[in-house]
């Protein structure tokens, strides 16, 4: 009879324990994932800067922040455009990339490293590589800047974010600082434009960020609050039960005595 009625009295003791545990509240997946990259100087452009890129569903929110680039450009603030490329071999360019031995890592040069663009990050419009050149929509000008923008992506630089094959490239260099044969280039991009106006300047290989926190976590580490709620719940209601199953047995202790 003593078993019997422990059996029962525990039973209530660890469906409350499964019923605390279970109330934690459950991640959900919000679908986002970020992509980040430290950007380093090409062509001793002497830049520097960093880039995120949040990918939600077909929606790409970019910021970058860049210093120390060219200032001008024919008389007024330089224009320096930037691109995400894709299916390269996912590096920047070192100075051996340099083939003509012009001083200078042009875009086609650099291309087998970074790739193709991917998506360009102008300021407005199209962000297609139909705009690659277009330095009316340059993601910024002048010595620093900073772009912020959310765009629709298309899918093959999603695929290429996915894949681990996209890098940021932002373009523009001071010509005064290439050499005398450099100065004298057009690019090799287009011809109404010198070779120092697309030749590349800062550099990313852009990679999944370790911070990328399911949604309802906190991102101070909180997120792992409502487990550890649960367990504290778990905890209670295992030793409540347990004061109960203790409680019991004492009294039909006191029962078996008195007869």
């Amino acid at each position: 009879m003593k078993k019997k009625t422990a059996a029962l009295l525990a039973a209530p003791a660890l469906a409350l324990g499964l019923t605390a545990f279970s109330a934690a509240p459950a991640f959900a997946d919000s679908g986002s994932t970020s992509y980040q990259a430290q950007l380093g100087a090409i062509n001793h452009s002497g830049a520097s800067g960093s880039v995120t890129v949040s990918v939600t569903g077909d929606q790409a929110h970019v910021h970058l922040t860049a210093s120390g680039l060219a200032k001008t450009f024919n008389g007024g603030a330089f224009p320096h455009v930037a691109h995400i490329h894709i299916n390269g071999q996912h590096m920047c360019p070192t100075p051996s990339a340099d083939k003509n031995g012009d001083g200078v890592v042009s875009t086609p040069e650099a291309q087998p490293d970074y790739g193709m663009i991917g998506s360009t990050l102008s300021a407005s419009g199209d962000t297609s590589a139909k705009a690659a050149l277009d330095v009316k929509v340059a993601a910024g000008t002048g010595g620093s800047f900073t772009y912020d923008r959310t765009f629709t992506v298309n899918s093959a630089t999603a695929k290429a974010l996915k894949a681990g094959t996209a890098v940021v490239v932002v373009h523009g260099l001071d010509p005064a600082t290439l050499s005398a044969k450099a100065q004298k280039e057009k690019s090799p991009l287009t011809s109404s434009l010198p070779l120092a106006a697309t030749a590349p300047a800062l550099c990313g290989a852009l990679n999944a960020s370790q911070m990328s926190m399911p949604n309802g976590a906190a991102a101070t580490g909180g997120g792992a609050a409502p487990i550890e709620g649960g367990m504290v719940a778990l905890g209670g209601g295992l030793l409540l039960a347990a004061g109960g199953t203790l409680v019991a047995r004492r009294r039909l202790a006191r029962q078996d005595g008195a007869r």
